[in-house]
């Protein structure tokens, strides 16, 4: 029994598709298609049933399936025991547009230092190509926001919730029990970004039957950002992006919890069952950051 053909069968399940299958695997449909054909030969069972456009696993099928995973888990784990002399020097990371900008610059020194003989790449791209590369191994770990995908493993590393801030002078500043009224009378600094769900905003002033003073839809986190800290309004924006301007006091916070609460996270993503190479080395950097970074922000 060929471990690539149990491979093909595997990938085909997760992603409910042969051609899925292929474009992960860097095979051609037909390859992907005859090494699934050998593998019910040898099994004497139809593992697959045409179901429209997709496929459906058989009953056989769905009982071969674990079978299969632990078939392959224990190769990797065989192999990876056999060439433990040959250390793996370099780690594929990827991260969405704001955990490149506002996390990875301060995490990889960190992992550089801890792991000095580790060659670390590093690529910026959106949730969704971060998912498809991870499940394509092309790199080793993401770091995203959540995502629901079969085979996907993710554990939280960084709030990134959406808060209202403003210029410290400005007139909300201090003010407590804000109402959606209130934030209805001031300049907003709207920015939109596909990794947040901004339309709850619009549904907050909806649900209270107002319009906001929209008076800049900026694209880019900085240009939203130096608007607010330019006093020319109001805005809701990603917690990792305010962390600097918080501490230093050019940026505050307006307590808006109790009207709109939007928690978000980056989440540690990798594909398959097993963490991948040096995993456990890298989060216990990331877990030490964080600790120091609470420290300094409670001085």
């Amino acid at each position: 029994m060929n471990i690539d053909h149990i491979e093909a069968f595997i990938y085909a399940v997760h992603l409910n598709s042969i051609h899925k299958a292929a474009d992960a695997l860097f095979l051609s449909q037909p390859t992907v298609t005859a090494r699934i054909k050998t593998l019910e030969r040898e099994l004497g069972q139809a593992l697959f049933r045409r179901s429209g456009r997709g496929i459906k696993l058989t009953e056989k099928g769905r009982e071969f399936f674990s079978y299969a995973e632990q078939i392959v888990q224990t190769y990797e784990k065989a192999k990876k025991q056999l060439s433990k002399e040959h250390i793996q020097k370099e780690v594929v990371i990827g991260a969405n547009p704001i955990s490149s900008q506002y996390f990875i610059p301060h995490i990889l020194p960190l992992w550089k230092e801890a792991l000095p003989d580790v060659h670390f790449t590093f690529i910026t791209a959106t949730n969704e190509i971060l998912v498809d590369q991870l499940i394509r191994k092309e790199i080793h770990i993401a770091f995203l926001k959540e995502m629901s995908r079969d085979a996907i493993y993710q554990s939280p590393v960084l709030d990134n919730s959406v808060r209202l801030v403003c210029h410290p002078n400005h007139p909300l500043a201090n003010k407590t029990n804000i109402n959606v009224d209130d934030l209805s009378e001031d300049p907003l600094v709207f920015f939109e970004c596909g990794a947040f769900d901004w339309n709850r905003i619009h549904k907050m002033f909806e649900a209270a039957n107002v319009s906001p003073r929209i008076e800049f839809r900026i694209g880019h986190l900085e240009v939203a950002k130096s608007l607010i800290q330019q006093n020319k309004g109001i805005g809701f924006l990603p917690s990792l992006c305010i962390k600097e301007e918080l501490k230093k006091g050019t940026l505050v916070t307006i307590e808006t919890d109790h009207i709109l609460n939007i928690k978000q996270q980056v989440y540690g993503t990798y594909y398959g069952a097993n963490p991948p190479y040096l995993w456990d080395h890298l989060w216990n950097v990331i877990e030490s950051f964080e600790e120091k970074s609470k420290q300094a922000e409670a001085i």
